[in-house]
């Protein structure tokens, strides 16, 4: 990632949160007009999520880090993985490249270019699965970069599989892409008022996640070394 500038790290973003929208809001309209099944209509979806995040992160991770998510891009620029500097200009290109995917489906299925959304996401039980489904994230990216880097593309494909269906939420765990997600008013769409709520649980799911693992993560033998350096 060192190796690219903040100009390609920024399109990098971008271009992968537009696609990653362009999956999700695509896939819930294909599904919900082949079938009337609510269930099978959330698989394909899923489905769809899971291997476009395994194909993005892949690709575009030796460009930017492959964050797509301003809760991500915080808890790096938090550990100073990411400059504080550039932590802005990553959260912007996320924003942007997520309306952008928004519009790219509507335009691929002849709706209106953006369109707000009227589905209800709101109260304590989402808001909880939103603090949980993010949590999840940053653990499991934390932990497999950690032990398992080259792995990371296919944990998080499969965590947020598995996340889609186990939180009540159906796991958007992304600040970035629950904004694009409340202008299409189509299967994945959330009320645009209903997203203050799904930001704050996703950035304290975040942050709480980078607490524990920030400690978790440590090994036994730095763990004493530091102990022993102290007077």
């Amino acid at each position: 990632m060192a190796s690219f500038d903040l100009p390609r790290r920024l399109a990098a973003e971008a271009l992968g949160t537009a696609m990653l929208v362009a999956t999700v809001v695509g896939s819930g309209i294909m599904a919900a007009s082949l079938t009337g099944d609510t269930a099978l209509a959330l698989l394909a979806n899923t489905l769809a999520t899971g291997a476009i995040l395994v194909v993005l992160i892949t690709v575009l991770g030796p460009i930017s880090g492959a964050h797509f998510n301003p809760a991500v891009s915080l808890v790096f620029a938090m550990s100073r993985t990411l400059k504080k500097r550039d932590l802005a200009g990553y959260v912007a290109a996320q924003i942007f490249g997520g309306i952008v995917g928004t519009v790219v489906a509507h335009l691929m299925f002849a709706l209106p270019i953006l369109e707000l959304s009227g589905k209800a996401r709101t109260g304590g039980a989402q808001w909880f699965s939103e603090g949980v489904a993010t949590f999840g994230l940053v653990a499991i990216i934390l932990a497999g970069i950690r032990f398992e880097q080259k792995a990371v593309p296919w944990l998080v494909g499969l965590y947020i599989t598995a996340a889609y269906w186990f939180t009540a939420s159906t796991s958007f765990a992304n600040p970035a892409v629950a904004l694009a997600r409340s202008l299409t008013d189509t299967f994945s769409g959330i009320r645009p008022v209903d997203l203050p709520g799904f930001w704050i649980a996703e950035i304290s799911g975040a942050v709480a996640a980078l607490l524990l693992f920030t400690w978790l993560l440590q090994s036994g033998a730095s763990s004493t070394l530091s102990s022993e350096a102290k007077p």
